[in-house]
């Protein structure tokens, strides 16, 4: 493992500050180079990256590439507009400025903090990165220690591919973490929880840094009856149990409609056994917990409800077979803390009301799922209901959209990112008014006698 001396951390910051103030980073030409040079690295070292992911979550091999590897297509999509992106904006003057023109200049914020979460140890490091070098920074990058051989692999890239005054990896738990709290940072870009998400905000108050905070909470999935049933289930089964659940936009409990309840869970069932077999422990094809700790507080889940599909573990392997949870109450903990873990509970409602009230009775959720072709009732749940994002008849997909800005809402998380949403979390937006010599009226000038009925009627 590569590790930085966390004696070392105050010269790192001291040292990109310094390379920023050579205007370098300022270069459009520059940050097409260096997105070149990252996408590169990706595909040099795509084999390392997988290994890694195995070792850290037994991820398989089609969900790295589709779920982390996948993030090339956003420097793709990045270098392709950049040099509009940065380009001074036109902005509009009422007519009292006929003599002005105003523009708006995008301009890098400095020295910006990453640190990123185990679910997706890669994707969600390289991800904002590519916002933050797209917009003109330098970077630290802060891994997480818990998806230790993702973090290694991560280290080995930029330290190979960039010059550590521009872009650096800090590896190591809490302690290196509190270290780079403790700095000041021109702009923090955390994933993960709502906790450490609190902590995070209260250490930047203190250099009044601007904060991004990717958190996560439960993600309700509404079931209609108005739905192809086959295509429901599969889509379901895919979004909530890829990384053995681990996604911060999983599907985190299904409402649903209990005309359709029995149909849905008989679907589910028979997706569950198409997707993984009879006994998923022996598939190839799913994920294990990244950690005993986070095992135990998904097992505990289980005492929850009825457990009618599912159940199985095993704390040696880690492993947590998918799981549907009924007749749980909402008091329950598994209805209480975000699940993070493949355990699916199924809540049913009679009339989208009562779903709606439960959703609003809770904190923003990241994600909101609706299934149903009925559009009165989509427009109904879509203004009745606030969320970070929403996904209509499929799960997870929103994500992979660079045009569509993604982060939370409430307690869901601060500001977005994604395509140009990166560009603009990691830039400032310089407003400029310029004045012309041709004409100077002297309305707004000393001495003010007889003018005050001109500036009433140009008020008003």
């Amino acid at each position: 493992m590569i590790t930085t001396e966390l004696s070392k951390i105050d010269n790192i910051i001291q040292n990109q500050r310094e390379f920023f103030q050579t205007g370098k980073t300022k270069d459009v030409t520059f940050r097409i180079e260096k997105l070149k040079n990252l996408k590169q690295a990706i595909i040099e070292h795509e084999q390392s990256i997988v290994e890694a992911l195995k070792a850290d979550l037994h991820k398989p091999e089609l969900e790295t590439y589709l779920t982390e590897i996948s993030v090339i297509k956003d420097i793709d999509y990045t270098i392709k507009h950049l040099q509009n992106w940065s380009k001074p904006k036109k902005a509009a003057v009422s007519w009292d400025f006929f003599s002005y023109s105003a523009k708006i200049y995008p301009e890098p914020l400095g020295v910006v903090l990453i640190i990123g979460p185990w679910n997706y140890p890669f994707q969600l490091i390289i991800s904002p990165l590519i916002g933050a070098i797209a917009a003109g920074n330098c970077a630290i990058i802060k891994p997480s220690e818990i998806a230790s051989h993702t973090s290694d692999v991560i280290a080995k890239i930029i330290a190979k591919h960039f010059d550590p005054a521009y872009l650096t990896v800090v590896e190591g738990g809490v302690e290196a973490s509190q270290k780079l709290l403790a700095e000041k940072f021109d702009h923090i870009f955390f994933t993960g929880g709502i906790a450490v998400g609190k902590i995070i905000m209260a250490a930047a108050a203190k250099y009044l840094t601007p904060v991004t905070l990717e958190l996560g909470g439960k993600s309700p999935c509404i079931v209609d009856t108005d739905i192809n049933v086959e295509h429901t289930v599969r889509r379901i089964t895919w979004g909530k149990f890829i990384n053995a659940g681990q996604t911060c936009i999983a599907p985190d409990y299904l409402l649903v409609n209990k005309k359709i309840k029995k149909d849905l869970i008989d679907g589910l069932e028979k997706s569950l056994k198409e997707f993984y077999g009879e006994n998923p422990v022996n598939s190839p094809d799913y994920a294990r917990i990244i950690s005993e700790k986070h095992f135990d507080r998904l097992v505990n889940f289980l005492k929850d409800g009825e457990v009618i599909i599912g159940g199985e573990n095993q704390p040696s392997e880690r492993y947590i077979a998918p799981t549907l949870i009924d007749n749980v109450s909402l008091d329950d903990s598994v209805m209480q803390e975000e699940i993070f873990g493949p355990i699916l509970p199924v809540i049913e409602y009679t009339d989208i009301a009562e779903a709606i009230a439960l959703i609003n009775s809770r904190p923003k959720p990241l994600a909101l799922y609706l299934f149903s072709q009925d559009k009165n009732l989509q427009k109904r749940v879509l203004q009745e209901t606030s969320s970070g994002g929403v996904c209509i008849n499929d799960t997870v997909m929103q994500v992979g959209v660079s045009s569509l800005p993604f982060g939370g809402v409430g307690d869901s998380g601060i500001g977005n990112y994604h395509g140009k949403a990166s560009f603009d979390t990691f830039s400032h937006k310089k407003s400029v008014l310029q004045n012309s010599f041709w004409l100077d009226l002297k309305w707004r000038y000393a001495p003010y006698q007889g003018k005050l009925p001109f500036i009433k009627k140009l008020l008003g």
